[in-house]
């Protein structure tokens, strides 16, 4: 473990005096990441200390079947991959967020890249933060037996690692980081996957199919009022909201319908639109098709192995705990702290890289104030080292507040819905306006509320049956999809649209292709 993180803090090391010379370099490491590198990194990123433990609950519960929660979303991944890769990488934009003043222009523009520096910067990268420190927190507990009032110093003091590389390194050394760091982690589980099947309680592959309740290892839920025989059951509305709406209706971290996020950071940071397009490809792969296998043979093996554990997730954990020799014990905790900091590094670059660049250089110190553009650069690197280690201590002051993961997963999903198809097609439609995104930015939350505070306490109150299907079929879902849709169609119809200059140079400069009518100029978009 101490030489885990000597390394991790040695290749930050490493990295300091390149990350120090522009916003360029620290953010996007001067735009010359190959695309393994890249790719690597978002696959390390999506890997937090969370996931094989939410894995485990979903199979444990649900049977494989129960992945289609998160599988989904691989629809949406492979439209970025094949349509928005290569225009994230040509727009030449530092940020995310930049992006919406190089598609708006005015005020809305400008109000949306602030709101939106603050609510993704720090709101809701704090959350994710903290509910990945949560999850941390819940290993060491069990592993180790540390009481739940202590342990969050420990995750503390891997936080402040972790934040320590991120801020002296910027994106190159989080990358490498990442990259070692997955290598690490998915070695890990996959020895555990092999030492769990071996033991003699489970019996190999053979005795852990004879074992398991029939239906686990069914690939597809099952439609149905019923329950089928250890596989996934969900209702009609329930699958439509999973497989049909969201991955093109919410925004969710490292899934955003056409691209975003970090996801957006990697492809920006590649070399050329071809190592943008090939990044993405292969993170899509190794996310949803290669990396979930190990930690579904170990949550099938935990239905054997405690079969009356009351929280799923933590089977994983004590079959660690349980069948490891010390060594490999160690090496896999090493492998958790390895996943723990891949994400926490990811967050806390991206989330600085908004603050900084989108916040502070554009409405509080601009780079037109300073007399040299050298010096700006160097005081914005060094905002975003202070912004890191902010981020750190927000994230930390937050975490103890997480009382459940799946709650946030609800309201990141929630306020987001219906958000998703203007991210899409800002890229396609000239139609669309910065007063269209920031209705279908805003409307959300007021529904999701209105849902919260008013319709479900009078449902519940009134109306228990309807009650119960209501959350059965995920209708605040569809509700709140459905008035943001209507809403920001309204607005785009009816509203006005950008400038027609703004909008020719939004179309040479980045050669999106779709309906842009009389606004196509020869595109000039470069690699």
């Amino acid at each position: 473990m101490a030489a885990y993180f000597v390394l991790s803090l040695g290749i930050g090391l490493y990295y300091r005096k390149r990350a120090g010379k522009s916003t360029d370099e620290f953010f996007l490491g001067g735009r010359s990441m190959p695309w393994y590198l890249a790719g690597l990194s978002m696959v390390a990123t999506t890997f937090a200390a969370d996931t094989p433990l939410a894995v485990t609950e979903l199979v444990a519960n649900n049977g494989v079947s129960g992945n289609w929660l998160w599988w989904n979303m691989l629809a949406g991944g492979m439209l970025t991959t094949f349509f928005f890769a290569r225009l994230w990488r040509r727009a030449g934009i530092l940020t995310e967020l930049e992006f919406i003043e190089l598609r708006y222009s005015g005020k809305p523009a400008a109000f949306l890249r602030g709101f939106k520096a603050v609510w993704l910067g720090i709101i809701m990268n704090v959350l994710i933060i903290a509910w990945v420190n949560v999850a941390l927190n819940a290993i060491l507990s069990v592993f180790f037996g540390i009481p739940e009032e202590e342990v969050l110093i420990y995750t503390a003091a891997a936080m402040l690692i972790t934040a320590g590389y991120s801020a002296i390194s910027g994106i190159w050394g989080v990358a490498v980081t990442d990259a070692v760091q997955f290598v690490i982690a998915m070695s890990g589980c996959i020895i555990l996957a092999v030492l769990v099947l071996d033991t003699p309680q489970v019996g190999g592959m053979d005795g852990l199919l004879e074992k398991i309740p029939e239906g686990s290892l069914n690939f597809f839920p099952s439609l149905s009022a019923g329950v089928d025989n250890g596989g996934m059951v969900i209702s009609i509305g329930a699958f439509f909201a999973f497989i049909g709406v969201q991955w093109w209706a919410s925004w969710y971290p490292g899934a955003e319908p056409g691209g975003g996020g970090y996801v957006a950071q990697r492809m920006m940071s590649a070399k050329t639109e071809k190592d943008s397009m090939l990044a993405t490809l292969f993170f899509q792969m190794a996310h949803y098709c290669l990396r979930p296998w190990p930690w579904i043979i170990v949550g099938l093996a935990t239905l054997v192995l405690y079969p009356d554990l009351s929280d799923k997730k933590l089977g994983y954990v004590m079959a660690m705990k349980d069948f490891l020799p010390p060594g490999l014990r160690g090496l896999l905790l090493v492998a958790f702290f390895a996943a723990y900091m891949s994400t926490i590094a990811t967050q806390l670059n991206w989330g600085a890289s908004y603050l900084v660049n989108d916040l502070y250089a554009r409405f509080i110190r601009p780079e037109s104030s300073f007399p040299e553009s050298e010096k700006a650069q160097k005081h914005y690197v060094s905002a975003g080292k202070i912004m890191t280690m902010l981020l750190m201590v927000l994230g930390l002051m937050v975490t103890p507040m997480i009382k459940s993961i799946s709650s946030v997963w609800e309201i990141i999903i929630e306020c987001g819905a219906g958000l998703g198809l203007v991210l899409i097609l800002r890229w396609y439609w000239w139609r669309i306006s910065a007063w269209a995104e920031i209705t279908a930015t805003l409307v959300p939350f007021v529904i999701y509320l209105s849902c919260k505070l008013l319709l479900e306490p009078y449902l519940e109150g009134h109306y228990k049956d309807l009650f119960v299907i209501y959350k059965e079929q995920k209708i605040s879902f569809f509700i709140t999809t459905g008035f943001t849709t209507i809403s920001w169609l309204l607005v785009t119809l009816f509203g006005r649209p950008e400038p027609e200059s703004h909008l020719r140079a939004f179309y040479k400069r980045v050669s999106p292709g779709g309906s842009w009518g009389p606004y196509k100029t020869p595109g000039t978009g470069t690699n």
